[in-house]
């Protein structure tokens, strides 16, 4: 099977696009790539290549499918190029792509765990025990490529407009607490805050 990253490359070249190729950078995400005059875009590639460990990872067979790990420095890297940054994780054993935003990777609940590793010295390597379903899945990466334009021309709404918790995230059930706000708490938090 092709790697995901070379998947990639043949992609926006059959596409005529313009992108930059750092997946040999330890520092930076693996693709920059130019969707048009204005915008681009930033992401890890990464690939589900087998089963996890049910044991060492403390998972059911029920999660294991959905299961993915990523590096807590991946994640954080991610983080470094918002707002216009996430991942696209291909999935080789059940088929498909996830695409998770860097609002969905903040956002989403996930295990974060120190994973033991013995190099030249001993040491912990930060990882992050993530729910794929928690991703937006394509089926293809023209739907990738469409969700990185769908992110980027709703980006105000999430940034700056939505109220509510944003997301809707496997594991999770947001509930309600907290005083009814009415129409004079918010004068109230305006005269008070500005």
């Amino acid at each position: 099977m092709q790697s995901f990253e070379q998947e990639i490359k043949t992609f926006f070249q059959a596409l005529n696009l313009e992108y930059k190729d750092n997946s040999s950078s330890f520092k930076r995400l693996d693709f920059t790539v130019k969707l048009d005059q204005h915008w681009q875009f930033h992401f890890d590639a990464k690939e589900k290549r087998q089963h996890y460990n049910l044991r060492n990872w403390q998972i059911t067979a029920e999660q294991e499918p959905h299961t993915f790990i990523i590096d807590d420095l991946a994640a954080r890297k991610v983080l470094a190029y918002a707002p216009y940054a996430g991942m696209v994780v291909r999935d080789n054993l059940l088929g498909g792509y996830y695409f998770f935003s860097v609002l969905d990777l903040f956002l989403m609940p996930k295990t974060r765990v120190n994973r033991p590793i013995h190099k030249e010295q001993k040491g912990l390597k930060g990882k992050w025990v993530i729910d794929l379903r928690n991703g937006h899945k394509c089926s293809t990466m023209e739907n990738v490529l469409d969700m990185f334009r769908k992110y980027i021309e709703k980006r105000e709404d999430f940034f700056l407009n939505i109220l509510e918790c944003f997301g809707d995230y496997q594991g999770e059930n947001i509930g309600e607490r907290g005083e009814v706000r009415r129409a004079g708490h918010w004068d109230i938090d305006v005269k008070e805050t500005r």
